[in-house]
């Protein structure tokens, strides 16, 4: 771009530090160029496409940023602190195609795909109201793609987002401090599997038998679970040393919660020799728009310990955000006025 307009070529990457690691939103407070070069690139082009339109800020910490894109579409951000390290949860795409039937956001069904540079974005905007502009980013922030669309779907433009966040001029945030979260698009893990520097896998389970996964997560219905599990089989091969990746199993009360449930999830692994793995169970956020309650802290427990039994490592993800509207698969383009409705209606204070 800088070529375009007669500036010399170091002056691109003036631009991209200012973007992306001085994370400025505007050409104006790109100073350091002339004003005339920042004249031409405020009629030529746009470094911000997204607009915050609501934030919310949870009792536990959590804040939850209800975006729009530049033609009007919804993007949902969450950043999750904790002591240890700070966690952003950034969307691939403005609602979700797949409809899996506990899911609040795919009541919204698929709007867009988002660009690279409205994931990028997203990083940015978050980092900026919890930091400032201007600050570095901390290098113990996590990345996971768990937000609202499905990441594989967006695959192109996901992995470009990727690589633009990981430069050292940059947001420096370096693919192993990422997860990306699929709900089993089997052709795009085995490419995955091929990227030679590749974030973390989280694939979503929730039920060891495809009669219930294909109600549950319809996209079962185009790869099932043996299909699944072959490629699961096959990106554990590509695993570096001390690597694992994970399942996801969302916790749906007398659902996908029984003793059998946990014995039959233990025989699928068993089956496809799957020992590199650990299961993330997550309790289910309910919602009045949805048929299932969450399992009871005691059902979890049990069922984290039958897995344990059987040499599966296992760990519960304790909600964040319910209260705001921002926890795992209640991302649904909320305001503020809707979200106070389904918080009662779940039981939250």
């Amino acid at each position: 771009m800088a070529a375009n307009f007669g500036e010399p070529r170091y002056r691109a990457n003036q631009i991209f530090k200012a973007v992306h690691q001085r994370r400025l939103r505007s050409f104006d407070e790109i100073t350091d160029l002339p004003k005339k070069f920042r004249e031409k690139l405020i009629e030529a082009a746009d470094i911000s496409r997204l607009s915050v339109e609501s934030r919310y800020v949870s009792t536990d910490g959590t804040r939850r940023y209800l975006m729009k894109t530049a033609d009007g579409y919804p993007v949902e951000t969450v950043y999750i602190p904790t002591e240890s390290r700070d966690t952003i949860c950034f969307s691939s795409q403005s609602g979700c195609p797949l409809k899996c039937d506990f899911c609040l956001t795919a009541k919204l069904g698929l709007l867009r795909n988002l660009t690279a540079g409205e994931i990028v974005e997203q990083i940015i905007i978050v980092l900026n109201d919890v930091y400032s502009v201007g600050t570095e980013t901390p290098h113990g922030t996590n990345l996971v793609g768990m937000g609202a669309g499905e990441p594989f779907l967006n695959f192109e433009n996901l992995i470009s987002a990727l690589e633009i966040m990981s430069a050292e001029d940059g947001l420096f945030i370096v693919p192993n401090r990422v997860t990306i979260s699929t709900a089993g698009i089997v052709p795009k893990i085995y490419e995955f599997a091929r990227l030679e520097n590749r974030p973390h896998l989280a694939i979503s389970l929730s039920s060891a038998s495809d009669t219930l996964r294909d109600k549950l997560m319809p996209i079962n219905k185009r790869w099932n679970l043996d299909e699944l599990m072959t490629a699961a089989k096959e990106f554990e091969g590509s695993l570096k040393r001390g690597e694992r990746f994970t399942f996801e199993y969302v916790m749906l009360g007398g659902v996908n919660d029984s003793d059998s449930d946990a014995a039959t999830l233990a025989k699928l692994l068993d089956d496809y020799q799957l020992s590199r793995v650990k299961i993330n169970l997550i309790p289910h956020n309910g919602a009045e728009q949805l048929d299932y309650e969450t399992s009871t802290p005691e059902r979890v427990e049990r069922f984290k310990k039958l897995l344990e039994s059987r040499g599966i490592s296992a760990y519960v993800r304790q909600p964040r955000g319910r209260d705001i509207y921002a926890a795992c698969g209640q991302l649904a383009a909320m305001d503020n006025k809707s979200a106070e409705t389904v918080t009662e209606a779940i039981g939250v204070e």
